[in-house]
């Protein structure tokens, strides 16, 4: 998933977070873009096409579309070809500084996805990338299979995308930061007795082309690396993969319109604008236990 992954396991048998380390490398199998014998790639070379794939892959997909829906296409899980084309066509680790724009013909189709009982269709020409939706959703059976394995409380942090569960250590609930690059301290401190959080920012996975600062957020209206003024978004939800899907779409949205993206999802968002202002929605603050976030980040 590209991505540290961090997980905190209280109480049950021993071995547990051995077990989470290996399940998680097992998703990654599944859904990198970059391993060549992945569910993803098979999907993405046989696009127009039926592919048997495993059971996690199917619910990866479902969730996928699921999140384009319920961001109004704000989030596109068929963006794949312009993500290319922006130069991330490659691991992060392998992009240099100065990269040229990625070939691809790949284009957007995600009303045309198809699934059933082990497989996956993808519409011809299209391109399929996982991107954070995997790691949101990958944090969510994690932390699911680390309670029904005997754990008293769970945390799995992958990339950003935070799943907890049960028992915080030494009990009560969890205290989860909210970080922003340009910040040495954390811009917020989220109190969470279960549920998720997830934070999307144009301000790592950064490169240059042609002279031109590019990252791997893409605007679904543009094709192009988003510019809606927000920086960072960060979002508060019960599932993970949920809360990833959101914190894209309120990114693309801009501040002044978070409100309307969250309108009936019972999320909460905390966004940073380019100038480094610092934004919560009113309903925020039921997390912050009367603290309140920093005003904004020099």
């Amino acid at each position: 998933m590209g991505s540290r992954a961090h997980v905190i396991v209280v109480g049950g048998p021993a071995g547990l977070a051995d077990t989470a380390a290996a399940r998680i490398e097992r998703l990654e199998g599944l859904w990198s873009r970059f391993r060549p014998e992945s569910d993803t790639s098979r999907l993405n070379h046989a696009a127009g096409a039926r592919v048997r794939v495993a059971a996690e892959t199917v619910e990866l997909v479902e969730r996928a579309v699921d999140g384009w829906r319920l961001s109004a296409g704000a989030f596109d899980p068929t963006l794949l070809g312009p993500v290319i084309r922006a130069g991330y066509d490659r691991t992060f680790d392998l992009i240099p500084a100065r990269a040229h724009p990625g070939r691809s013909d790949a284009q957007p189709g995600c009303a045309g996805i198809e699934t059933g009982p082990g497989w996956v269709r993808l519409p011809a020409g299209s391109g399929f990338d996982p991107g954070g939706i995997g790691k949101g959703l990958a944090a969510d059976i994690v932390s699911a299979e680390l309670m029904a394995a005997g754990a008293r409380g769970a945390c799995v942090n992958l990339g950003g995308d935070l799943r907890v569960i049960g028992e915080a250590p030494g009990g009560g609930t969890w205290t989860v930061a909210v970080e922003h690059p340009g910040s040495p301290e954390p811009i917020a401190l989220l109190g969470l007795a279960g549920g998720a959080v997830a934070t999307s920012t144009t301000l790592r996975r950064r490169w240059r082309v042609d002279g031109e600062h590019r990252h791997h957020l893409i605007d679904p209206r543009t094709g192009a690396p988003s510019a809606t003024g927000v920086d960072l978004a960060a979002v508060v939800t019960g599932q993970a993969w949920q809360a990833e899907v959101l914190a894209k779409a309120v990114l693309m949205a801009g501040w002044r319109r978070e409100s309307g993206v969250l309108a009936g999802t019972g999320a909460e968002a905390l966004t940073v604008a380019a100038g480094g202002r610092i934004h919560t929605t009113a309903g925020l603050a039921a997390f912050l236990g009367g603290a309140a976030p920093l005003a904004a980040v020099s």
